[in-house]
This record gives structure tokens, sequence and C-alpha cells, in this order.
């Protein structure tokens, strides 16, 4: 094949993932594409059918689990001496379940469950990403990205795929996603039944570069007659007041019928520095505790960010089955889950020994960070143990690594419009469900689309937006 076919193909797939919103914020005027294979990662089609079809047990767990106030406190207090993150997540918690008022707020969980594919072991769970759970839309973009590959550049495509040509598997996280939150957000608007669009609030972080994923699904809520609002935490602290039967109002626009956090995982979402008369985080927190206290969709409830945790991941990974299933699992629905969840353990005072006398690469350490930068790796694990003191303990947790087989022959990648060519790429595969008070809301058991990350072995930062990863999609192995 001509060298210049392979590069235009290249230089089209690029102009083809800016045309469709595929893009990460640059400067005020100018995007860049995120890194994405030119070519999906296979996977057996049993495989990928049995993981669909459980997925939704874990959105069914995770949920009672956020919604036992009682396992929360008790599951996450044991950290919040060694994080004062989680002390204060916890700290809203109890203001929004302990108070006289109570929590009127309707949950709507729209997570996003992370896997690898260890080749001993098969899919385990690598984290629960229940706030800020993106990257749906611009999965599906890369799966439609594969497929015009398909068709406009058959020879190229076939060249880079190899034995991996086969049927691609379809993703429509968007349109799940989507048709998830536009279901919350009628619903509650029809408890009202005032006049009116329905209307969505996503709660966003300031000079964020990760907003086209962001818009991509705000339009396709447009779409659905749904008229969508964006603010920061700081921009709702003195906009939200309380209408006629605990309705949440924003000035300016009126009723709100659901709540969408893209923020709120870290503390510097709560930050202003305007604000004198009371602390800056504590007056922002509270903005989200008078959130819940309505009656309107929330995603992600305080609750719900609690039970998604590295802390109660541990904890569910290390209980028994039948502990299990006092979060509304029958036998069989406890054993699948308990099959999918990986061995984590504890940190104490003895970890950094074990973790000499064991081999230190098949471990690794978690804090209780969202995104990346928050994984601690190789001799580095050590280091940090001996580092850490006796109430930082609980905020820790060690995993054991997960090691997916590579893709049988070399991969191509574009990051800054050039291919590179990656010889051990390896796949995380994330699963979107999504659930309104419990019940599922899309078909399928409220499965909602996946979205692949593959990136090289070699690589621990994983992240699309803050690793080496790129973005990716399936194709079942052929028979």
């Amino acid at each position: 094949m001509a060298y210049r076919n392979t590069e235009k193909a290249k230089n089209e797939a690029v102009e083809w993932a800016l045309t469709h919103g595929m893009a990460l914020k640059q400067t005020s005027d100018s995007a860049r594409h995120p890194a994405f294979t030119l070519t999906p990662t296979a996977i057996e089609k049993q495989r990928f059918e049995h993981l669909t079809s459980s997925v939704h047990l874990l959105g069914k767990l995770v949920h009672a689990v956020s919604e036992d106030a009682h396992f929360i406190h008790h599951a996450i207090s044991p950290i919040t001496t060694g994080n004062i993150f989680f002390r204060a997540l916890l700290k809203m918690h109890q203001q929004i379940h302990s108070g006289d008022e109570p929590a009127r707020r309707v949950p709507l969980l729209m997570m996003r469950s992370d896997f690898m594919d260890d080749a001993e072991l098969g899919p385990k769970l690598v984290e629960f990403n229940g706030i800020a759970a993106g990257m749906g839309p611009f999965g599906q973009r890369v799966h439609e990205l594969h497929d015009y590959l398909t068709v406009q550049w058959p020879s190229p495509y076939a060249e880079w795929a190899g034995e991996n040509h086969g049927d691609l598997v379809e993703n429509k996280a968007l349109e799940g996603l989507a048709e998830g939150v536009a279901t919350a957000t009628k619903s509650v608007k029809d408890h009202f039944g005032d006049e009116g669009r329905p209307t969505f609030l996503m709660v966003v972080q300031d000079r964020e570069d990760n907003v086209y994923d962001q818009h991509l699904l705000e339009h396709a809520l447009q779409a659905r007659g749904i008229r969508t609002v964006r603010r920061t935490f700081r921009e709702l602290y003195d906009g939200l007041s309380t209408g006629e039967n605990h309705r949440l109002l924003l000035d300016g626009i009126g009723p709100i019928d659901c709540v969408y956090l893209r923020a709120g995982y870290q503390f510097s979402d709560y930050v202003a520095h305007d604000i004198i008369d009371v602390a800056c985080c504590e007056a922002l927190s509270q903005t989200r505790v008078m959130i819940e206290k309505h009656h309107v969709a929330v995603n992600a409830t305080v609750s719900q960010q609690l039970a998604t945790s590295k802390r109660v991941q541990m904890l569910l990974s290390s209980a028994s089955a039948e502990y299990l299933m006092q979060f509304g699992l029958n036998e069989e629905e406890a054993q699948t889950v308990k099959h999918f969840l990986g061995e984590m353990i504890a940190v104490d005072e003895s970890s950094a020994q074990k973790m000499a006398e064991d081999n230190v690469e098949n471990w690794v350490l978690k804090n209780q960070g969202e995104g990346g930068g928050h994984c601690v790796f190789g001799e580095d694990i050590i280091t940090k143990l001996n580092k850490l003191e006796l109430h930082e303990y609980q905020a820790w947790a060690l995993m054991r690594r997960l090691h997916p087989k590579p893709r049988t022959q070399p991969a191509h990648l574009v990051r800054k419009g050039e291919i590179y060519v990656v010889e051990d790429l390896i796949s995380e595969i994330g699963l979107f469900t999504v659930h309104l008070n419990g019940e599922p809301v899309v078909d399928n058991d409220g499965y909602a689309g996946y979205l692949i990350r593959s990136k090289s072995a070699k690589v621990t930062e994983g992240g699309v937006h803050s690793g080496m990863g790129a973005l990716d999609s399936l194709v079942f192995k052929g028979d």
C-alpha cells in the first residue's frame, strides 16, 4: 500500500473525530483530538455478552449500598482521619440524612464499571465510577469512527486490523445515557406537572478542557426536548432557591428537574476565594447538600460517591457472597458479583513487610482519589507504605494487579495527529449502567453502552484525558 494512502486515511480519521465532537479543548478558541486507535480490540462474543448481561447487578448492588446510611457511615468513618476530603463528604452525608428534613432527591445512578480481562482470572472489576463517569459519548464516537474507516478506507483498515478484522461491537453509549437521563428528567417534570420544558443542570468545573464529551450528551438531550444548563458550584452558590413542594429553582432559569455532577470529586471544585462570610469549601459543599434536600433527580448523590469509593469496593471485595445478599441480591446474583470483584486488602502496619516478601509487581496501591495519578506501582509501593502514618492506613488499599493479554499484533494509534505503533496494547473495558431509584431506566436491564481505553502494558496511567491511554472500541473475535 502506498504510504500516502495510509497517511491520508489517518488524516481523514483525525478530521472525522474533530468534525464529530471527539475533541478536547486546548485554548478558548481551539481544540485537539484525544488519542485513539485506528482499529478496535477483539473480544470473544460470549465473554462480552456475559459482561453486558451481568453488569446491571453492580448497579443494583451499589444503589442498595448507597441507600444504607448506616453502612456508609461505618464504612467511611475509619478513613476520615487520613483523608480530609472524605471527612467533608461524610459530613455532607450526615447533614443530608441525619437532619429533620429528609433527603428528597431521587437517586439517578449513572455508573461506569471498569474491568480488565485478566489472562488467567477473566474479567475483574478495576473500579466503580459513580461521579463524573464520563466519556460515554466518546466511546460511541470512536466506535463510529472505526465503522467509518471500514467503509471509506477498507484497505488501510484491513492492514492495520490484521486478524482483528471482524464484526464491530455496537456501542450506543451516547444514546443510552441520554435516554436514561431524559427518562429521569421527565419523570420529575411529570411529578410536578408544571409548564415548560424539562430542565437538566450539569454541574461543571471552571475552565475545564474535557467539555466536548459533555456537550455531546447535552445535544442528545436537547434533541429529546430537554433544556440543558451548565453551572459551576460557585455559580450555584447564590443562585438556587426553594419553590413549592420542595421544587429546586435556579435564578434566571426556573425549576430544575435533574442535576448531573461533572464536578465535586476533588476539593478544588468547592473552592471559591471570593466568599468571605463562611469558609469557601464549606459554603459550596452546602450548595450540594441543599440540592439533595429537594425533589430532583441527582447523579451523583453524596451517598453514591461514597458507595463507589475504593474503600467500599475493598469491603465488598473482601466480603462473602452470603454477605452481599443483604443488599438485595439473590444467591446466584451475589455469586456473579463476587466473581467480578478482584482481590483487595486493607493496609496495616505489616503491609510493607508483606509486599517485601511477596512480588510487589503483583499489587497496586490505591488511595481514594478519582481519575488518574492515584495509584502506586512496583518498588514505589514499599516506599509509600513506609511513609504512611498510622492514621493514614485506612485511606489506602492494596489491589491485586491484573494482567490482560495484549493484542496479538502491533496496534496503530493516533496521538497529536501522528501514528504510533504499540507492540503490547492492553485495554480497560468500561460498561455504563443507568438506574433511577434502583430501577433500570434503559433496555438490557440498565446497560447503556461501553467505553474502551487502551494503552501499552508498560504504561501505568492509562487515562485518555490525563494519561497515556487512547480511545478504542471492540470487535468480535472470529470463529
